[in-house]
């Protein structure tokens, strides 16, 4: 079955090889297979910040990295391009009630790591303005990391409220979890643009080998694979495995006695070898393609968001004249 896949990322930074494992590869295999939309969220940057900081260069860059990767058969678009996508917010806002927001716990989580020393309402709303991006053009396979599936159960809701008292518009969207183990921080802590403890897919060799070589790691001078008792060392082997193709126990067996800074080594190796083309083909492309890319796909996305919008106002009574 053909489905409609809506992903994307908010531009507020590098990508990372997080976000590679996470999903971007995901999306790879998707676009051949069905029709998928590749948000550039830049409205919802100022979710849980006072200034937008640099969006015009984070987009660029966030473009540069998908077409690096090798996104080519899929409608990336922006949000702020798409004014018909805000205009659902209102009715899906009156669908869900205060406590349900409240109760959120990834809006919890973006609220303690908030730069805001209050926060704002929006954020509140965050998990409706991703129900709009995902349901605007009927999307109804949506890849996402289990710590976005409140989110996407607050979509699921959404959908099911609107087609019970207006009328059967939106599918109701399933989740796609990837199969990929969930990567940390070099920190130890949650991978995160902001956090700066990520490699970002655009970094150098010498700018990985730098993050890795202050990878927080243990005491143990010889290497196992014990994501339970070592999580840092079994972080590090992970990321090896999925660089290389090997299982983090074999390479854990082959570092052995070389303890933490042949460890190092060998991801460093890894990371950079894997990432290399990518970096390549990135370095070879042009700030216009970007632009070709984005005026092309906001036109297709518009599209689709006017007819859509057309069906709610039609559902909720708002259509008028002949």
């Amino acid at each position: 079955m053909r489905h409609t896949v809506l992903t994307g990322d908010r531009p507020t930074g590098p990508l990372h090889i997080g976000h590679y494992f996470g999903s971007l590869a995901n999306r790879i295999r998707l676009q051949d297979e069905h029709d998928v939309y590749v948000l550039v969220a830049d409205y919802q940057v100022i979710t849980d910040r006072d200034l937008p900081g640099e969006i015009k260069r984070n987009t660029v860059d966030v473009v540069l990295d998908y077409l690096a990767i090798g996104l080519s058969n899929t409608t990336i678009f922006q949000h702020s391009a798409i004014p018909e996508l805000n205009q659902l917010l209102l009715p899906f806002l009156s669908l869900v009630t205060v406590s349900e927001l409240q109760r959120n716990p990834t809006v919890k989580d973006e609220i303690a790591h908030s730069s805001q020393a209050a926060v704002s309402g929006l954020m509140f709303t965050y998990p409706v303005h991703q129900a709009a991006d995902i349901l605007f053009c009927k999307g109804d396979l949506v890849p996402v990391g289990k710590d976005q599936l409140p989110h996407i159960e607050v979509t699921r809701v959404i959908a099911r409220r609107f087609n019970e008292r207006y009328a059967p518009v939106f599918p109701v969207p399933d989740a796609l979890l990837s199969e990929t183990p969930l990567l940390n921080g070099l920190d130890g802590g949650k991978m995160s643009k902001s956090r700066g403890n990520a490699i970002a897919l655009k970094a150098t060799d010498d700018e990985t080998a730098a993050l890795i070589r202050r990878a927080v790691t243990d005491a143990e001078r010889h290497i196992t694979f014990e994501p339970e008792r070592r999580p840092e060392v079994a972080n590090l082997l992970t990321i090896a495995g999925l660089c290389t193709g090997r299982s983090p126990e074999a390479i854990a067996e082959e570092v052995g006695d070389a303890g933490a800074s042949g460890l190092k080594r060998l991801v460093t190796e890894a990371v950079n070898e894997f990432f290399r083309p990518i970096r390549d083909k990135r370095r070879s492309l042009a700030e216009t393609d970007v632009h070709d890319v984005l005026r092309e796909g906001n036109a297709r996305a518009r599209e689709v968001a006017v007819r859509t919008l057309d069906e709610v106002r039609q559902a909720m009574g708002y259509a008028f004249g002949p």
